[in-house]
């Protein structure tokens, strides 16, 4: 029997790939739709309830052509220079 462990292999030392905000008070805050139904429904939602509710300064959408394309590297870059955090997700 050939067993497969699909787990990455930990490195000796850790990097922080991500930055930590302190609130979201005064961000701007990206979405990635994947194209797939409903996703902006819950987008929009969420949208709001940040601007209300967390005091988040704006809102920037982008989409994707397909769920199974990844996005385009000029999207990833646009969104990295624009919004303090970006999400990315899932519609259906």
């Amino acid at each position: 029997m050939l067993i497969f462990d699909p787990s990455a292999k930990r490195e000796e030392e850790s990097q922080q790939l991500r930055r930590t905000l302190p609130d979201l008070a005064g961000t701007t805050i990206g979405f990635i739709d994947n194209a797939k139904p409903n996703f902006n429904t819950l987008v929009d939602d969420m949208a709001e309830r940040l601007v209300a509710n967390y005091g988040v300064h704006s809102i920037i959408k982008q989409r994707k052509r397909g769920a199974s394309m990844p996005a385009p590297q000029t999207m990833i870059d646009e969104l990295s220079e624009q919004c303090s955090l970006v999400i990315t997700g899932s519609g259906d």
